[in-house]
């Protein structure tokens, strides 16, 4: 695997197991527990909703470079088919098996600047797995945030 790739696929297993510590933390009762009080204009997720939703980012994208399959996974995502620990353990652990794949369609440093349809528009791979970094972080940290209102807790910093 390039250079590139190792670094941006081992970004990528920091939010999966970030994730999946902080879903081992959270207690049952608080799992799809929604604060009242959240962002002007934003939805009151849940911890649970948010590691999720932070998990689709990173299933979207490699979807999309190794099927062009741009597709939300909203249908199997929701809680309600999602609705426990295990289930989100087990989709945690599908999204990486995912990112495994297509990690390994990256044999030379040139097929992450690659173009590809992204989904509207040409984009280099890096950029678009930049992107889905960044997503999936920003809703990982939206549910440390909602964790931290009942546990004790500070996100780790890579």
């Amino acid at each position: 695997m390039p250079d590139l790739a190792r670094i941006l696929n081992s970004q990528f297993e920091v939010v999966e197991n970030r994730s999946l510590e902080l879903l081992a933390r959270i207690p049952d009762e608080r799992l799809f527990w929604r604060p009242e009080i959240v962002e002007p204009n934003g939805e009151p997720y849940s911890c649970g909703e948010l590691i999720i939703r932070s998990a689709a980012a990173i299933e979207r994208v490699f979807g999309g470079i190794t099927r062009r399959l741009w597709d939300d996974p909203f249908e199997w995502t929701l809680p309600e088919e999602l609705a426990d620990r295990e289930r989100i353990a087990g989709y945690l652990n599908d999204v990486q098996a995912a990112r495994q794949i297509g990690f390994s369609f990256f044999r030379e440093e040139s097929d992450l600047f690659r173009q590809i349809p992204a989904p509207e528009e040409l984009k280099p791979i890096a950029a678009v797995l930049l992107e889905a970094l960044d997503r999936a972080s920003h809703l990982q940290g939206r549910a440390y945030g909602v964790a931290q209102q009942f546990l004790r807790i500070r996100p780790h910093l890579p």
